[in-house]
């Protein structure tokens, strides 16, 4: 056995190790994400750790049994329903306590059309919110089909924060797999025309597939010392399969053309990846470039995104440069197996005209690729984010369908509630007269609004006893988890609860957030928090001029200096970048005429204009596709730089470069779009935004930008091209020895 043969055993049997470690952890990866969003050090964040960490409330883990179709509980019938639900409830395990219209007799739970009622769940936070909310689930099953026998319309349903993150991450892991398989066979297809043979066609899939799960994998062991988000595992997915393919398909391509040309396997497969290898580190280091940026927002959505997609593209460029080749090196010919006479992709014959017509009439091909282009970009000036409107969660969610029913009962304020914490000096308690007093007066300032329907706080809950009994009396009679849950265990924190006036918009809620966050009481802080005030700190987080500004500004500079000592040029990186942010920008149009307009919406399964556009998806849309985009343009550009060694002029060189890559790009392409675009057929709007966004982005920058403008330019630019660097002879000595460990891993010099 040659030298090489036990280096190419040696790199497939640590693959094997990692795959048999790592795949097994990547398939319960959906079981340990969230899907809470959190803006780490904003002013909800301190919230919801001094509401964890300061107080003892039954309900600091907590879901919504919403009962719909029963009578009111301010009725005998409705009373008695409700109170064989919260004995049922308060018998099961895992259950700390209820809050109910029977605690007190609040309008709040009773629903506003007659029928109705809502209650607050308490979970014991020592077992797993999923196993929990199951044995609920299976509870309520047995007793709403008892409850239909006397009420035809009877259901019972889970929802809140916790019933949403189990269902929407259960959602996320089969939306993931769906979307897979509905890629898969058609990427299959795409590749059998591009290649013409059946092995051909499934290496790239099966080396994507690999990438994924091992990056799941990884993501998995991460995700016990971090908190990742259920978008990793979607955006991982898609992006692995995409990048996976691009990367083997570069290897693979140049295999066979050194295989054409009389090379043995072996020889083939190193001077394969000495060719693709530094194209592929370039790419690679691009797209991690944006995906390192996310990491900058102090969002853990997107933090995660940036994890899992630098794990996929890590795990991708190695699988590409490591594995293939010996894959490749020991297939030899046999990659070729299993040809079939199909409709073949266009041949390098047409890609030639086409390269013709680019490098001759560079003026005209730039003005009628770019005007398009231009005009779907300046769309992108009136997109809007916030929340859009209507109801956008998945549909046939329990935990999204009890949401509908509290709008239909005029209680869907219940979950919009505004959680106030004031804290007062160290020398005041919450309960001694000066405590109180600020407390009271916070309440009242609050109940002024005109935004606010109520106002819950603990000198509110005791107003009308307090002209009859002393406040000490009343305080030693109130249940002790009430007075748990509106005083901190030290006594300087006081929390109020305000729910708003009943069918506000993210807009007006966003407002009254901003309000009461302006409100300065004396000698005390104030802090807001729940989920309009997360929502507004998103917002803010993901979208603010700031941020956007310091995201987009490392991505382009760190991009700038990786092309131009790659190429050692100036000029190609800066019209690289043009490039990339007009493709971007183009996206971005295309998603405000679709989703914030509602032109062809219904295509995309949506009712009508969103109206807005998450605020996540300009920041995640901008640093994914700017390195995505980045591919096809290295693709071009490191050929064309290789042409330009062999002797060829500069018009000769764009025109061979363009010939030998543009199936490739095309190809490339292709798949790309079909996986993003099987990711728009999901119930996620937010992957069907991200998804669409990222097709189109894709589609424009390999067909119009890297197939038509790019060349364009090259052409008009000639040898300035290559300035500052030498003219005449660009050298890839860098792009070599950056790669050169990965190609003796590959392929040993024992075999030369």
């Amino acid at each position: 056995m040659s030298v090489s043969a036990i280096g190419r055993g040696a790199v497939a049997l640590a693959w094997v190790l990692a795959g048999a470690f790592l795949l097994p952890k990547a398939r319960r990866l959906d079981s340990v994400l969230r899907v809470a969003a959190r803006v780490d050090g904003s002013e909800s964040a301190i919230v919801d750790d001094q509401l964890a960490r300061r107080f003892e409330s039954p309900f600091a883990h907590s879901v919504v049994l919403v009962a719909s179709g029963v009578p009111s509980p301010n009725e005998p019938a409705g009373e008695r329903v409700l109170r064989a639900l919260v004995d049922s409830l308060q018998r099961t395990r895992g259950v700390t306590r209820v809050l109910s219209y029977l605690d007190g007799r609040e309008p709040l739970f009773a629903g506003d059309g007659g029928e109705g009622t809502f209650m607050v769940v308490g979970l014991d936070d020592r077992q797993p919110p999923d196993v929990l909310l199951d044995s609920l689930r299976a509870m309520t099953s047995g007793y709403n089909a008892t409850l239909r026998g006397e009420y035809s319309r009877a259901a019972l349903r889970w929802t809140g924060e916790a019933a949403l993150n189990v269902d929407l991450r259960r959602l996320s892991a089969a939306e993931a797999t769906r979307a897979e398989w509905r890629a898969l066979p058609v990427t299959l297809v795409l590749l059998y025309v591009a290649f013409g043979a059946l092995v051909a066609a499934l290496l790239p899939i099966g080396g994507a597939l690999l990438a994924i799960g091992i990056a799941l994998g990884m993501a998995a062991l991460a995700a016990q010392l971090l908190s990742l988000s259920i978008l990793l595992q979607n955006v991982a997915t898609m992006i692995g399969l995409g990048l996976g393919i691009d990367y083997s398909l570069l290897v693979l391509q140049r295999f066979r053309e050194e295989m054409r040309r009389g090379d043995d396997p072996p020889r083939a497969a190193r001077d394969a990846l000495r060719h693709a290898g530094p194209t592929i580190l370039l790419s690679g280091t691009a797209v991690a470039i944006g995906f390192g940026a996310l990491a900058l927002v102090p969002v853990n959505e997107l933090r995660s995104v940036a994890v899992g997609g630098l794990l996929v593209t890590g795990v991708s460029m190695l699988l590409a440069t490591t594995l293939l080749p010996g894959v490749l090196a020991l297939l030899g010919r046999r990659v070729d197996a299993g040809r079939v006479a199909l409709v073949r992709w266009p041949t390098d014959g047409a890609w030639r005209w086409w390269a013709d017509v680019v490098t001759r009439h560079p003026g005209r091909v730039l003005l009628a690729a770019g005007v398009p282009v231009f005009a779907l970009a300046w769309q992108a000036l009136r997109l809007q984010t916030n929340l859009p409107a209507g109801h956008w969660l998945p549909r046939g969610l329990e935990s999204a369908e009890a949401l509908k029913d509290l709008e239909r009962m005029r209680r869907s304020a219940a979950v919009q509630t505004l959680r106030l914490t004031l804290e007062l000096p160290a020398n005041i308690m919450a309960v001694d007269d000066s405590g109180w007093g600020a407390t009271a007066q916070v309440a009242r300032a609050l109940v002024a609004d005109a935004s606010v329907a109520r106002v819950r706080s603990l000198p509110g809950l005791l107003a009308p006893l307090s002209g009859t009994l002393p406040r000490d009396v009343l305080l030693s009679e109130l249940p002790d988890a009430v007075r748990r849950s509106f005083v901190s265990h030290d006594g300087h924190l006081a929390m109020l609860e305000v729910i708003p006036r009943e069918g506000m918009t993210a807009a007006e809620l966003a407002s009254l957030v901003r309000r009461v966050r302006g409100m300065t009481p004396d000698n005390a802080r104030l802090l807001v928090g729940g989920l309009p005030a997360l929502n507004v700190d998103y917002e803010e987080a993901v979208a603010g001029r700031r941020q956007l500004t310091r995201v987009v500004a490392l991505i382009v500079v760190a991009t700038l200096v990786v092309l131009a000592v790659g190429f050692r040029s100036l000029l190609v990186p800066l019209k690289a970048i043009i490039l990339n942010l007009l493709a971007v920008a183009a996206a971005f149009g295309a998603v405000t005429l679709v989703f914030q307009d509602g032109i062809g919406a219904a295509l995309l399964g949506l009712d009508g204009p969103l109206g807005y556009v998450f605020p996540a998806v300009p920041v995640l849309v901008f640093c994914v596709v700017f390195g995505l985009s980045m591919d096809y343009e290295v693709f071009l550009v490191a050929r064309v730089r290789e042409a330009r060694l062999t002797g060829l002029d500069e018009r000769a060189a764009i025109a061979d470069g363009l010939t030998h890559t543009a199936r490739l790009i095309t190809s490339a392409a292709a798949i790309m779009v079909i996986v993003f675009g099987a990711f728009m057929l999901g119930d996620f709007l937010l992957m069907k935004m991200l998804g669409f966004a990222l097709a189109v982005a894709v589609l424009i920058d390999a067909t119009v930008m890297r197939l038509a403008v790019s060349p364009a330019l090259l052409a008009l630019a000639g040898r300035w091209n290559w300035w500052p660097g030498d003219r005449r002879e660009p050298s890839t000595r860098l792009l070599l020895a950056a790669t050169r460990g990965a190609t003796q891993m590959a392929e040993p010099t024992g075999d030369r």
